[in-house]
């Protein structure tokens, strides 16, 4: 009857290093060991597996073993259990033994330890599992504990942690070194920051819309700045010189096995470092204090029930810069409030954040609100703009770039996990015996280290690629919330608080330009739209009011069919000198003079190139002082008294090639 029975199938392993080869130990003796249990046991042994003078020290590196998990992945002989003669015999160390172990049981096959007594199937062998568990756990933690203080003892020491170098560096021998190439837009992240009122994104598109590109490196494919970028290069310490420990921190991720991932952090170590600064300390401190004032909305400095509806989007017609919201309350002479008067006005006529402008006029807030609702009424009220714009609802937008760069970042993120995995399993079955083994325990934690880091540039390249795609997706959403509100403009306007307006306004526009004076009892000059909007028979994100500037006329026509017609030759000249009309008029062209370049078609072509706007008193200065004569005007007599406001010297270079380009110079 016993004979009938199905037998339990099992494979055997034996490893003996070089450095164990003694009695009791050695193969023949572990087979015949296992053998005789296997026997002794109702077992058949289904395969032999041996790796002789083998450290252990990964797995890898023990090819029958390797080949044995291969076998049992595959379910070749339909085997239950592994039999070993020792436990140290299958693993190095405890996290070898319990990874090796947990991919045999993920197949259904158990551990059978003959000398040690131990049935992974068994409750006592799971006890065991869990001990070597717990072992291996203690054995990781000090691993990341010996590679953490590893790298904080190089930040104490002002030297690069490992990894790539930030944008801006380049590392030469393990030292960060300058690359100028990168460094300039690095300086002009910090210099629109703090010295504009340019946000993240308004210094975003500074840089693209200038062709300042990003350099495509190891750690990153993308080559536009982004808004995570720029907040990432605001906030890193290196460019003034430091170097920062435990700007991020490894953990363990809740509800894993043995899975760790990198956590921000928000108090952390600085030390100086080696390199050279890019930007100075000072400048690195304001861009912190102006990211902590936008990262929570400012308090409002008066009581009122008011808003600045279109404060910041209003530019100054003379620096460009926001013209933002000015509250005045004239007071009783008892003290209480009887009027309050609300107005745009540059900041910079203050001469605030080391800026100063020339243009003191103060426009009343109501008077720019009414004409910007005007228009965007009159806009919206258009039968045909309301047929066209219901065509870009529900528009669908192209995200397949967007996805594919996200799909290759997780990928780059992913492979590097499993590079680190590999490294610690590399450490943890190292073997202490063998002669080399500081030297190849030192690589292992640099290689550690450096993938650290790079796991850290890869999060931030996800990261970034998570914005653009979102970024695409929440402009197709909010576009279609704009026009929808477009259409109903005119019935929903009236009814708005200043809040909502405020919203609105923000949503749809990027900028409203001015003139420094009423121009035919006209304020607004252009406005921009952040999505298309259908205007004089085009989509277009830019209204410009002078195309606005016509003739009405009512013609009286009447269908009638001509009783006669005459043609009519018209030639100058008697004789064969007579010259017909049209070769006049081409005779004509030959001696037309050139157009008249005026400041304004100056001022356009720098707005247009630069995104700038430049005074006429600069422009004449820039003539001046290239030879051009010149005189000022009459109403500059008084002014002269006073020091001359000069251009700056991005200005000056802008002029001079507005006045190359129409053929001035």
């Amino acid at each position: 009857m016993w004979s009938s029975m199905k037998k339990t199938k099992v494979y055997i392993y034996t490893r003996v290093s070089t450095s164990m080869q003694i009695d009791g130990y050695s193969l023949d003796a572990q087979k015949e060991r296992l053998t005789k249990y296997a026997e002794g046991n109702d077992m058949v042994i289904a395969g032999e597996y041996s790796d002789e003078g083998k450290s252990g020290k990964n797995i890898a590196g023990r090819v029958d073993f390797q080949r044995m998990l291969n076998d049992i992945a595959c379910k070749k002989d339909g085997v239950e259990y592994v039999l070993v003669f020792k436990l140290s015999r299958f693993g190095r160390n405890a996290a070898d033994t319990l990874t090796s172990l947990q991919f045999m049981q993920d197949y259904g096959v158990n551990l059978i330890s003959v000398e040690d007594g131990i049935d992974s199937s068994k409750e006592a062998g799971k006890l065991m599992v869990h001990v070597l568990s717990a072992v291996a756990e203690i054995e990781r933690e000090n691993i990341l504990v010996q590679t953490m203080e590893g790298r904080k003892q190089k930040a104490r020491e002002g030297k690069w942690n490992g990894g790539f170098a930030p944008y801006g560096y380049k590392l030469v021998d393990g030292e960060l070194i300058i690359e100028e190439d990168e460094a300039e837009a690095i300086r002009i992240i910090f210099d629109k920051f703090v010295h504009t009122n340019l946000g993240y994104n308004g210094v975003v598109n500074y840089l693209n819309n200038n062709g300042i590109k990003k350099k495509a490196r190891q750690n990153g494919y993308l080559t536009q700045f982004t808004t995570s970028t720029v907040k990432a290069i605001l906030d890193n310490p290196v460019y003034y010189g430091k170097i920062a420990y435990g700007r991020r921190k490894t953990t363990k991720i809740e509800g894993t096995r043995n899975e760790y991932h990198v956590v921000a952090q928000k108090e952390f170590d600085l030390y100086d470092g080696r390199h050279k600064a890019i930007v100075d300390e000072q400048l690195w401190k304001d861009a912190q204090a102006k990211r902590r004032a936008t990262a929570s909305k400012l308090e409002k400095k008066h009581d009122l029930d008011h808003e600045h509806v279109l404060s910041g989007l209003v530019k100054c017609p003379v620096c460009g810069a926001g013209l933002y919201g000015n509250v005045k309350r004239a007071k009783r002479k008892d003290g209480t409030y009887y009027k309050t008067y609300f107005s745009y006005a540059c900041k910079h006529r203050l001469n605030k954040d080391g800026h100063k402008c020339d243009y003191h006029r103060q426009w009343s807030e109501e008077k720019v609100d009414n004409a910007v609702s005007e228009i965007i009424r009159k806009l919206a009220n258009n039968p045909r703009f309301s047929e066209v714009m219901k065509t870009k609802i529900n528009t669908s937008v192209d995200t397949s770039e967007a996805e594919k760069e996200l799909a290759n970042a997780k990928k780059v993120l992913k492979q590097l996990i499993g590079t680190k995995d590999k490294i610690i399993l590399q450490i943890d079955t190292l073997d202490i015996l063998d002669k080399n083994y500081d030297r190849k325990y030192d690589d292992l934690q640099k290689r550690l280290d450096t993938i650290y880091d790079k796991i850290g540039d890869a999060e931030d390249l996800v990261s970034e690629t998570e914005d653009k795609l979102s970024n695409i997706q929440k402009d197709k959403i909010t576009g279609d919330n704009i026009y929808n509100y477009l259409l109903m403009f005119d019935s929903v306007y009236d009814v708005l608080s200043d809040m909502e307006k405020k919203q609105f306004y923000n949503a749809l526009l990027t900028d409203i330009q001015i003139y420094e004076e009423e121009q035919d009892k006209q304020i607004i000059k252009s406005i921009g739209f952040k999505f298309p909007v259908f205007y004089d028979g085009e989509f277009t994100k830019r209204i410009i009011r002078d195309k606005e500037k016509t003739v009405e006329s009512i013609v009286l026509l009447s269908h009638k069919s001509p009783d006669s017609h005459i043609d009519v030759k018209v030639e100058f000249g008697e004789g064969e000198e007579k010259v017909p009309l049209d070769k006049i008029a081409e005779r004509a062209k030959q001696y037309q003079p050139a157009p008249r370049v005026t400041y304004k078609m100056i001022q356009e072509y720098i707005e247009e190139k630069y995104g700038f706007k430049v005074h006429t008193a600069y422009i004449a200065e820039v003539k001046r002082n290239l030879g051009f004569p010149m005189y000022d005007a009459p109403n500059m007599v008084e002014e002269l008294k006073q020091p001359r406001r000069h251009p700056t010297a991005e200005k000056v270079e802008a002029i001079k090639d507005a006045l190359k380009h129409f053929g001035v110079i």
